[in-house]
């Protein structure tokens, strides 16, 4: 049985009690690295597109890596939808939150803005600007962004595209989620 604190209220808290805390979460933290798979392999099944997500994912990855992209941007693209998994309707915010801690500004702020900067490709369909990204036209990151949706994202629902496996990926995972992640400022 898991030793549980003292207090019912935050403010009553002891160091012993926050030292437990930290402990669970030590031991949580281990363990992201099994979920991050079992969350990807939650996005294998059915889809409107001619591919899973885990297939988009993927390829998406593939792409990014054939492209010499380095390790922490393939993980990235990797797993830039991985969101969708816990809230399709903003799983670009959910994505870039599980790979903050981890990941570059850079990065991060790619994964965060992926969404809205693929609206270029889809929104004019219904009578919406499909230049909403350009309200970010003098952020440091922003062709970064729009790199990332043109030369890998937008592009990865081709069932005949050569993809490389999760299995393949795994390793890359390993290595970004094994960093000492950085505390939220």
């Amino acid at each position: 049985m898991i030793k549980k604190v003292e207090f019912t209220s935050m403010n009553d808290g002891t160091k012993n009690d926050y030292d437990l805390i930290a402990i669970h979460d030590s031991q949580n933290e281990r363990q992201l690295l099994d979920r991050i798979i079992n969350w990807l392999k939650m996005m294998d099944g059915e889809s409107p597109y001619k591919i899973s997500r885990l297939q988009h994912c993927l390829q998406t990855a593939t792409r990014a890596e054939n492209d010499g992209a380095d390790t922490e941007t393939i993980v990235c693209a990797l797993m830039h939808d991985i969101g969708d998994v816990i809230s399709p309707s903003n799983h670009s915010q959910v994505s870039a939150a599980l790979l903050r801690p981890y990941v570059s500004k850079k990065n991060y702020w790619i994964v965060l803005n992926h969404g809205l900067f693929q609206g270029y490709y889809w929104m004019h369909h219904y009578d919406e600007n499909r230049n909403l990204r350009d309200k970010y036209k003098d952020h440091p990151y922003y062709q970064d962004c729009v790199d990332f949706c043109s030369k890998w994202d937008q592009k990865s629902f081709d069932p005949d595209f050569e993809t490389k496996p999760l299995e393949y990926f795994k390793p890359m995972i390993k290595e970004i989620f094994s960093r000492e992640p950085r505390p939220f400022v």
